[in-house]
């Protein structure tokens, strides 16, 4: 039995003697996270823990919230998060709390902290509403030792990056995140990877990847996602798991397909998903890698070069033709350009008629070059299908995850899976299209995501377990915000507890920063 799971039993003993207890939560239908059926329970919670459950109206509490009839389920673990960039200036993490995420997981698409516990540190000066762990990121780590160049990483330097990596598992990472999408994470060999990924696992780590290629290269990346779990000896993940642009709609049967065949030989793999049928990253999605070789100092260089400045535009337009532009300069939607905020929300096509050039996927391009020129911005883009997203989610291994942050509220014009992903897949998959059971959805955001971080005392109602919980209508839940006007909060969640502590409570935002860091399998004190 692991020592934690025997912690657990041995603190829920004890808080089973308590009565009366600090709060009990009662008339609600208790999802454990399990996916087994709800069943109407009493649930008590002593401290920052989980004390009991029983029937209705058999446990007394000093506080008593009436869940009438609502749905009471384990906090929402967020396994895919972006929130470092601003979660220290909204601690409230309003935006997640109201769709019932209790812990957000950083570190993701092989960026992270260098060293973790600096930013620990910080968290730590800031108190959250909501648990925050992370991963460390592969990018990062070779940015810091080969930097931005396009070459293959000398045996000393990878010794110095698996340095890197054990370094970050004794401060608490969760695992190694990549980004072989990104710089500088694409110039690196499946090999470079792999060696990481021992490390990690020597302390119990997962593998999670931003895969090199979402579109026409999606089963070769898949497949290498697979190769860097099997080689690397951990569990892998393929994250925000879709298959990109027109001609690879449908792909993502065959994907699964891959993903399967491994687990039949063992291989311990899964997925996570955001449930919308486009994506949100920066311009620079746009520009083939080879140019932005070396960073932005780089790319300029090269755009200023007239015959390469050329080439690169040509194959811009192939992009916005074929894969991240869904086949229309229209389907680009900028979110967040700091260097301009007017542009916040128009189209890539809307901009290049603004400009005086007639719509096409060149003049686009040229659009795109001169927004990059001008400091870039981070973008919608409209690719996928619909019935890809629905296959995907729909595959038992597959988590909800957001792949968004925590964001001020009304700041440019954001993918709306920062308000909305959890409860949409409540809302839409569940209730309305039937795609998935509610009991199987909630597993996918709660013990699910648990299990395959090692976080044995969260992500299932039990005594002994940590107060994570959410109670919300499975009536009544819905997302609200669209594409094009993101900001608006989710419905349909009424209270949320983080360790014991109320962050939302009768639909109403709480002053409590409950929330804890969380640490992985190899932290060392």
């Amino acid at each position: 039995m692991p020592l934690r799971l025997l912690l657990v039993l041995i603190a829920s003993t004890a808080l089973l003697s308590a009565q009366p207890y600090d709060l009990v939560i009662t008339n609600g239908r208790v999802l454990d996270g399990t996916g087994s059926a709800w069943q109407r329970l009493d649930v008590a919670i002593e401290g920052d823990r989980i004390a009991a459950l029983g029937p209705t109206g058999s446990l007394e509490g000093r506080k008593t919230i009436d869940a009438q009839d609502q749905i009471v389920a384990p906090g929402f673990i967020d396994i895919h998060n972006h929130s470092r960039r601003s979660i220290l200036d909204v601690p409230s993490s309003e935006n997640f709390v109201r769709q019932g995420v209790t812990t957000v997981v950083e570190g993701n698409d092989g960026s992270s902290p260098l060293p973790i516990e600096s930013f620990f540190e910080r968290i730590r000066q800031t108190p959250l509403a909501v648990n925050y762990a992370t991963f460390v990121g592969h990018g990062s780590i070779r940015r810091e030792i080969v930097g931005m160049d396009d070459r293959p990483a000398t045996p000393d330097e990878i010794e110095r990056m698996r340095k890197l990596t054990r370094e970050a598992m004794h401060e608490g990472a969760f695992g190694l995140s990549t980004g072989l999408f990104y710089l500088p994470g694409t110039f690196a060999s499946t090999e470079e990877v792999i060696a990481l990924a021992k490390v990690a696992a020597e302390y119990g780590g997962m593998h999670i990847s931003h895969m090199r290629d979402e579109a026409d290269g999606l089963l070769d990346s898949v497949r290498e996602t697979i190769r860097i779990g099997e080689e690397g000896g951990l569990p892998t993940q393929v994250t925000h798991f879709k298959a990109a642009g027109k001609s690879n709609w449908g792909r993502s049967k065959e994907a699964i397909a891959l993903i399967e065949a491994a687990r039949a030989r063992g291989v311990d793999v899964s997925a996570d998903q955001y449930p919308y049928t486009a994506s949100h990253t920066g311009t620079t999605a746009l520009f083939p890698q080879w140019a932005q070789e070396g960073g932005r100092a780089r790319l300029l260089e090269r755009l200023s070069n007239p015959e390469l400045r050329k080439k690169i535009q040509g194959e811009i337009a192939g992009l916005i033709e074929f894969n991240r532009g869904g086949g229309n300069p229209k389907n680009v939607q900028f979110s967040v350009c700091d260097f301009d905020h007017s542009l916040d929300g128009k189209t890539l096509a809307d901009e290049t008629a603004a400009r005086g050039r007639e719509v096409n996927f060149m003049t686009a391009a040229e659009t795109a070059i001169e927004i990059q020129i001008a400091g870039g911005c981070r973008a919608v883009y409209h690719a996928m299908s619909e019935e890809d997203v629905s296959r995907i989610l729909a595959w038992p291994g597959t988590m909800v995850a957001s792949d968004g942050g925590v964001t001020p509220f009304g700041e440019g014009v954001p993918h709306p899976r920062y308000y909305g992903t959890f409860p949409r897949v409540l809302g839409r998959y569940v209730r309305d299209l039937k795609l998935i059971s509610l009991e199987d959805a909630v597993r996918k955001m709660t013990s699910l995501p648990a299990s395959r971080l090692g976080l044995w005392d969260r992500g299932l109602l039990r005594p002994g377990m940590l107060a994570d919980v959410v109670v919300f209508d499975p009536d009544q839940v819905e997302d609200r915000s669209l594409f094009g006007d993101s900001h608006h909060y989710s419905v349909g969640i009424s209270h949320v507890l983080v360790n014991g502590k109320l962050v939302l409570s009768d639909d109403k935002m709480q002053p409590a920063r409950p929330g804890r860091i969380l640490y992985g399998p190899g932290r060392k004190n």
